[in-house]
């Protein structure tokens, strides 16, 4: 879990210091919500 959304935070960071284009933003969103969703899925991650 901390892996997906490290990927949509270090995304978010980038896109506010470099100029990264719509499929690059699109992919990274997908990646990190696609990691978020499989480490829910298996259950890889631990209840507060």
């Amino acid at each position: 879990m901390p892996i997906g959304m490290l990927v949509i935070s270090t995304s978010q960071i980038f896109s506010q210091f470099m100029e990264l284009t719509d499929l690059m933003k699109g992919s990274l969103m997908g990646l990190g919500i696609g990691l978020l969703l499989t480490s829910m899925v298996f259950g890889n991650f631990k209840k507060i």
